[in-house]
């Protein structure tokens, strides 16, 4: 209806243009919004008011010859100037009604576009550090990626999802240590873990897999991964540095194991993680085209490549033996190292190849979803970006807080190297994935969530995915009453159908006008990168639904104006599971 409108629109400035009223188009179409208050119809325009000075009229004036030029619309009921010029549409309800045939003929396909027109995005999301399972902190993530990347794919974009997996650098090797001296303690050596190592129960479980297939074969004395370490920073006042500590501990695992065996601990640990984050979010009904690999830039001398053009364009200097990036120049708050002073490349260096590579292969957008703990890293990429001589506004960084999961009251810690947190896994269970999933995207992004347990369980109405999936079940309620008592219903879809007509009542009204925004809703969740814009949607369909199902009787004696109904609820049920399906929610038909 809002694109029917702008049609009228526009071919009535044309008819002004060739009138000489107008001395040329504008350069968008008009603008046209759905009124925020209803008594003043159903769409305004403020094409007359932008338009005026080209006109040399007063904007009202100019309004009232827009009107006279608009050509007659079946859909349009009343056209009315108000206040200085804003043009207001009413649209007629018959135009409601033949919503019911279209959404029922066009089924999963209503409120999809090309919009996009086919353009490459690729939506990068998730990608946490492969050194734990996900936690609900994590979930949050990996619901708004999701939920973001299904929109735009929705509307038309060729949407590429991706995963980047960190299977490199100092994080890993921590990981890798930890599982070696948990292996060496099954083993019978006595050792003190260190405090910076990763502590969580999955770590026993890789070392103890590590030693059911290799025996003692790993086994060092534990005197000998002592010697010469560094103390730890156990206690405060000791005088220890933990940093220190982990890192001579991690260089003694390589010494004493040699590249063979602790490669091997290495990938075990990585793709023993990895392969749990897949099954965790294969299990929320998140999938990827792509898990880019980390290693795989340094592999392909793609991390030394960006280096070089870097440096190539003079945007990178030497100090005190590292190399570094002068993104200051680009507006960072500091320059970054891109090589420390003991030769080894630095993660954000991999982050600028990894960015490099992405440009490289050919998308015209480029979406992150990022914790918001990263919110530093974004001035910097944007800056390595611009340095590469790319365009940084085909980066788009979207933040995400995590969210906190309170259980009975009680806060949960999210921990990773300390190993008190609770697993995206865990909540899954407990909560299920529908809930999981709509919950998650209920918020924008960067907005602190606050994850009630006891109502993401609660089967009442207070749970917002309860309640919209409950509206969803009803109307397939009513079809299994029909069916029982033997009712013959003609829900053939018939544009212009008479029975149609006989939709008049208030709640029917309000229902169709809450059906024909689901197009708009849509495009707009998209366009902002906004999943929660549905949810508001698709719970206030949902109370609509409710409203009329406890105000009329669906199954009534007169044929047509039960065909009529049935027909308009089935359309409700249609738009509700469209956008259920959209956020990863499964739309049951009993509950």
């Amino acid at each position: 209806m809002k694109s029917e409108i702008q049609h009228t629109l526009q071919q009535a400035l044309e008819a002004l243009r060739a009138a000489g009223v107008l001395a040329e188009l504008p350069a968008q179409p008009p603008q046209v919004e759905r009124a925020r208050d209803p008594a003043h119809g159903d769409f305004a325009s403020n094409a007359a008011m932008v338009l005026a000075k080209q006109a040399r009229m007063k904007p009202r004036d100019l309004a009232e010859r827009i009107v006279s030029a608009l050509p007659a619309s079946a859909a349009v009921a009343a056209v009315e100037i108000a206040g200085p010029g804003f043009i207001n549409f009413r649209i007629a309800e018959a135009a409601y009604r033949a919503l019911v045939p279209e959404i029922l003929r066009a089924g999963p396909d209503y409120g999809r576009s090309r919009l996009g027109a086919g353009k490459r995005v690729q939506v990068e999301f998730v990608s946490a550090n492969p050194t734990g399972p996900l936690h609900v902190g994590h979930g949050r993530g990996a619901a708004y990626g999701a939920a973001v990347a299904d929109l735009l794919a929705y509307v038309g974009f060729d949407v590429h999802r991706e995963y980047y997996v960190n299977d490199a650098g100092r994080q890993m090797d921590i990981l890798a240590t930890s599982v070696w001296l948990r292996y060496l303690e099954l083993c019978g050596e006595a050792l003190d873990f260190p405090s910076n190592g990763y502590k969580g129960d999955y770590v026993w479980d890789i070392a103890a897999s590590l030693h059911r297939e290799h025996g003692d074969d790993y086994r060092v004395a534990a005197d000998t991964v002592r010697e010469g370490l560094p103390p730890d920073e156990l206690t405060p006042g000791d005088g220890g540095d933990k940093e220190a500590h982990i890192d001579a501990l991690t260089a003694a695992a390589k010494r004493l194991l040699g590249d063979n065996r602790y490669r091997l601990v290495f990938e075990l640990g990585l793709n023993t993680i990895l392969d749990d984050i897949r099954a965790d979010l294969a299990e929320l009904g998140i999938t990827y085209q792509e898990w880019f690999s980390e290693r795989s830039l340094v592999e392909s001398g793609a991390v030394n490549r960006a280096i070089e053009r870097l440096r190539e364009a003079g945007h990178v200097y030497e100090q005190t033996g590292a190399l570094w990036f002068r993104s200051t120049a680009f507006g960072d708050d500091k320059d970054r190292v891109l090589v420390r002073e003991n030769g080894q490349t630095t993660y954000f260096a991999s982050d600028i190849a990894y960015h490099m590579d992405k440009v490289e292969r050919g998308f015209t957008r480029v979406i992150d979803v990022w914790g918001a703990d990263h919110h530093g890293y974004v001035p910097r990429v944007k800056a390595a970006l611009s340095a590469l001589g790319d365009d940084p506004r085909r980066l788009d960084v979207l933040l995400v807080q995590f969210a906190v999961l309170y259980r009975g009251g009680e806060k949960m810690q999210m921990s990773t190297r300390s190993g008190e947190f609770v697993t995206l896994r865990e909540l899954r269970k407990e909560v299920g994935r529908d809930a999981a999933r709509f919950f998650y995207v209920m918020r924008r992004c960067e907005q602190h969530m606050d994850f009630d347990l006891d109502l993401a369980k609660s089967r009442s109405a207070d749970n917002p995915v309860y309640y919209v999936q409950y509206a969803h079940a009803r109307v397939a309620s009513v079809l299994h009453q029909a069916a029982e008592r033997g009712i013959a219903l003609d829900l053939t879809p018939v544009p212009g159908h008479g029975k149609l007509e006989r939709l008049t009542e208030g709640h029917e009204i309000a229902l169709l006008k809450t059906l024909a925004r689901w197009p708009e809703a849509v495009e707009a969740a998209a366009l902002t990168e906004e999943p929660h814009q549905l949810t508001h949607y698709l719970r206030g369909l949902a109370n609509d639904f409710h409203t009329y199902y406890n105000a009329h009787q669906f199954l009534v004696d007169d044929a047509e104006l039960r065909d009529a109904r049935v027909q308009l609820i089935l359309a409700v049920r249609q738009v509700l599971r469209n956008g259920l399906n959209l956020l990863g929610v499964s739309a049951p038909e009993r509950m």
